[in-house]
């Protein structure tokens, strides 16, 4: 009995000795993580003491707030072209909202953050958007020739399609004189078009039911019914609002009935494509992407950063800029009127240099079509007691939906 109890007393003392053996070390890896983080936060307060922030923590940084988009935009008036936001401990990146350092950064190679991308990796897959180097320069140039401008035209009828099914839809809720959630549909929509348009895909993504080409007609046979229809709402005579700029320009002639659909007329279309424009510098759809410094950077102003520092553009701070864009949340479609002078880098709903959105031709087409039939055959307004809740995710969103009251024309 005397020889287990020694026994176990020595095995306890042993066990505690390691105990505090995992102790000690554990203290040292703490105190050298926390001179490491010492270190780093002084070096960044150092890099970052050309550009004034608003005071932060030095745990929290600049805790989020309820109204992100606001805080933004009170920092955009008060801290001239970029400010540094901290996040958390040694976490910084710098906002860049002027359109010259835009211009710095947009016509550099530097690669995208990895922490704000890749999860996305399992969802989309390492493609054109999260490749890097020479794979995505070798993959880019092999999908430019795709979006053409030429190219994409024979796409227009698919698009119309789409659209006329979501607007099918809408003119139940229109005869009930009430209210509609449209986001879901759009979103519903835009899918439905792209697999019409990258795969070839027959149906409707919204009920699944085929197309029926006996009804529709092909393109050689003349084109779909109500073709007429939405060529006047691209531009032809009944809605010269959506083709004819105030400026007193003059319409086209109506194309015939044997031509596709929309060929020919998205260029006539001068004041609703302003219309788009200004709606995308109000609400662009990325509002911030983020790139690491691989080399310093330096900026017009004469401020440097190192490598190793993550930049975030923010191009709804630069849309919102009061110093780029007068009286910048007044809704003013003649901003992108034909001969106004703009800075090259004022305006980036696709963002810019190489790595711009390759698909921008393809979502100018999109939003032209869904634009002009939508207002063919409805009128409508917004819903003042549901205003839409911006938040920036990955995209800008409405965190309550987007509501409309719709009035039929037809």
């Amino acid at each position: 009995m005397s020889v287990s109890v020694l026994s176990l007393t020595r095995a306890l003392g042993s066990v505690s000795g390691l105990l505090q053996v995992v102790s000690l070390l554990s203290l040292v890896l703490l105190l050298l993580k926390a001179v490491q983080f010492y270190l780093r936060r002084q070096w960044l307060l150092k890099v970052f003491h050309q550009f004034p922030s608003p005071p932060s923590h030095w745990l929290c940084g600049h805790s989020l707030k309820e109204e992100e988009l606001q805080e933004l935009l009170k920092r955009v008036k008060k801290f001239p072209c970029a400010y540094p936001r901290w996040m958390w401990g040694d976490k910084v990146h710098l906002v860049v909202y002027d359109p010259d350092y835009m211009k710095v950064v947009l016509r550099r190679s530097d690669p995208k953050a990895e922490d704000i991308y890749r999860f996305l990796a399992p969802w989309i897959g390492t493609g054109l958007l999260l490749l890097e180097g020479q794979t995505w320069f070798q993959h880019r140039r092999m999908l430019t020739p795709a979006f053409h401008y030429d190219i994409l035209k024979p796409y227009l009828s698919l698009m119309a399609d789409s659209v006329r099914g979501m607007l099918d839809k809408w003119e139940e809720f229109a005869s009930q004189d009430s209210c509609l959630e449209i986001l879901g549909d759009i979103s519903l929509m835009t899918l439905d078009t792209i697999m019409k348009c990258a795969f070839s895909h027959q149906g409707s993504i919204r009920n699944d039911r085929r197309s029926d080409q006996g009804e529709e007609g092909s393109p050689e046979e003349g084109g779909r019914a109500g073709e007429g229809e939405e060529q006047e709402a691209l531009g032809l005579p009944g809605h010269p609002p959506l083709c004819q700029s105030e400026c007193g320009q003059e319409r086209p002639e109506p194309l015939g009935r044997n031509v596709l659909p929309f060929r020919g007329d998205l260029d006539q279309m001068p004041y609703t494509t302003m219309c788009i424009k200004e709606a995308m510098r109000l609400y662009p759809p990325v509002p911030i992407i983020s790139r690491n410094l691989c080399k310093p950077i330096t900026f017009p102003d004469g401020r440097s950063l190192p490598a190793g520092i993550q930049v975030s553009l923010s191009f709804y701070g630069l849309h919102h800029n009061p110093k780029v864009w007068p009286n910048p949340e007044v809704f003013d479609p003649f901003r992108f009127a034909l001969g106004s002078n703009q800075h090259s880098h004022a305006f980036l709903p696709f963002s810019g240099g190489s790595r711009n959105c390759i698909g921008k031709q393809f979502a100018m087409n999109e939003m032209k079509v869904a634009v002009a039939l939508t207002l063919l055959r409805f009128e409508l307004s917004p819903d003042p007691s549901r205003v839409p809740c911006l938040t920036p995710e990955i995209v800008l969103k409405s965190k309550n939906g987007i509501h409309l009251q719709l009035r039929s024309l037809t």
